[in-house]
């Protein structure tokens, strides 16, 4: 990627892939600050994988309805900790698996699963609860792997379709632990030391916003965020959040992943050529 920009510093928020998404950055001219604004916590959950997994023996064509990767993962984490993880892989294979997005099909996909049906990109709540349309729920035992909050919505649309509901939360979003240094960005951000601040997540921003708010800044971090930041978010689910907040994205990628993100906010930000 040839050098664009010339030093701005661009904030970014994530935890798992922050090398990543901050080497995207730096090589496009731009200094990144990434200070993760959520932790991921595993829930004890060997119990209620254990029930589902006596529940499944019973059942002859079971749905899964994933919609995170990190969730699949979990579940079968914990099968695997019982010593049951076979029995969970030979359950998927008999039933029906219903991936939100990219991250879920790599994660069944890495446990020898091949997903049956995929919601369509930007993969957002609505793209999936438009596919169980090709789903037989009704009197169905259904699964649902939830992100780290209930999405109810989602489970509303299940319900209302008749299946018989399974509900796991295998982790949950909480704060970091040490809050200092998104308390540091925020500051930052409030005196107008960054030219962009990239969410990749809605919960992002909404941990931002309680930590700002306990600093007593929340109304400084708006109106930087609204007058004085070029903010990116990754897709139409994030974008709505902050529009929520009266903040108007101005990079929102066709594609809702990081690398196509950086390479809208660098074409906003980079200098154009010519008159």
């Amino acid at each position: 990627m040839q050098p664009r920009l010339s030093g701005q510093r661009i904030a970014l928020f994530e935890a798992r892939p922050a090398t990543e998404i901050s080497e995207l950055v730096r090589r496009s001219g731009g200094v990144p600050v990434c200070v993760p604004a959520v932790r991921e916590r595993r829930r004890p959950a060997t119990l209620d994988v254990g029930a589902l997994l006596a529940k499944l023996q019973l059942e002859p064509q079971p749905n899964f309805v994933f919609s995170t990767g990190v969730g699949a993962s979990a579940l079968f984490d914990e099968a695997r900790a019982l010593g049951r993880d076979a029995e969970l892989r030979e359950a998927m294979t008999r039933g029906t698996t219903v991936c939100r997005g990219p991250k879920p099909v790599a994660a069944l996909h890495r446990e020898g699963v091949t997903a049956s049906i995929k919601a369509r990109s930007p993969f957002t709540t609505a793209e999936l609860i438009e596919v169980l349309d090709q789903v037989e729920l009704r009197d169905r035992m259904t699964i649902l792997l939830h992100y780290g909050e209930r999405n109810a919505p989602l489970v509303d649309a299940l319900l209302c379709r008749g299946a018989w509901l399974y509900e796991l939360t295998l982790y949950e979003w909480e704060l970091p632990e040490d809050t200092g240094p998104l308390q540091q960005v925020i500051e930052e951000l409030a005196c107008g030391r960054f030219a962009a601040a990239a969410f990749t997540t809605q919960i992002q921003f909404r941990n931002l916003l309680a930590v700002a708010d306990g600093m007593g800044r929340g109304r400084e971090l708006l109106e930087a965020l609204r007058e004085r930041v070029v903010v990116a978010a990754v897709g139409p689910t994030c974008a709505r959040v902050l529009a929520d907040r009266g903040i108007a994205p101005r990079v929102v990628p066709e594609s809702p992943k990081m690398g196509p993100m950086v390479n809208a906010l660098v074409d906003h930000l980079a200098p154009r050529d010519g008159p």
